[in-house]
């Protein structure tokens, strides 16, 4: 991309300042093509569409959770909006530093129990899509930032996620580790590729010792296992 020119999708300029370089992130359901808008010095605009390859998702039935997290009371309906406005509120960042560039790892080591965007059931209920990787680990394994970053959410016990940490990656880039038996970062902390921030556990909606590692742009749910192959961490 040419100095002087901006990019914006779904409103936002999403040009890295003194960059060539733009990002953005596509959901799970995002529609088979997207606009890119394209701003010259003088204020000329072009659209430029873009394909997106439509992916097949997996079925995972999941039994044994606590069932007051599948049909939950007026009383936890209202916890759960008050732990979504904080979370949302932690992803309305926007640190200009652009600490994913360095790329990044597994935050653990473990075989993969759950994938991205596969549609869940709970105790035989239907639920929203998974939008993570889970990571089987045992209790008190240490989690590790995959990449530097800013954090953003310091957690004990949302009501589905459990311990959950949110670390800001920069330009709106940011990992989510949830059901945290131990968090060691507090919110404002600057962490390093490979710091450790947390313990696994069983935390909220959970039915064993795992990691939950989530990755979004802004609101956009994105997925961890592309990001390590376009941007692997090979230190």
């Amino acid at each position: 991309m040419k100095p002087g020119f901006e990019v914006f999708h779904a409103g936002r300029n999403i040009k890295l300042d003194d960059s060539d370089q733009i990002i953005f992130g596509v959901g799970r359901d995002a529609s088979e093509t997207i606009d890119l808008t394209i701003r010259n010095k003088s204020g000329k605009k072009r659209i430029v569409q873009l394909k997106v390859n439509k992916r097949q998702y997996d079925i995972q039935y999941v039994e044994g959770v606590p069932q007051r997290t599948v049909d939950p009371s007026e009383e936890d309906l209202a916890r759960i909006r008050k732990d979504s406005k904080l979370v949302r509120e932690a992803r309305k960042n926007m640190f200009f530093e652009p600490f994913f560039l360095e790329g990044f790892s597994k935050p653990i080591e473990g075989p993969k129990t759950g994938v991205y965007g596969s549609q869940r059931f709970y105790n035989g209920v239907a639920g929203r899509p998974h939008f993570g990787i889970d990571y089987a680990a045992s209790e008190g394994s240490q989690v590790r930032a995959p990449a530097s970053g800013i954090v953003t959410l310091s957690e004990d016990d949302l009501f589905y996620s459990g311990g959950t940490i949110i670390l800001d990656h920069g330009y709106g880039v940011s990992s989510s580790f949830l059901h945290l038996s131990e968090i060691v970062v507090k919110v404002g902390q600057r962490v390093k590729h490979g710091d450790v921030i947390g313990l696994v556990g069983s935390t909220g909606r959970s039915t064993g010792p795992h990691l939950d590692w989530r990755m979004n742009w802004f609101d956009v749910r994105i997925d961890p296992e592309l990001v390590l192959r376009v941007l692997p961490n090979n230190q």
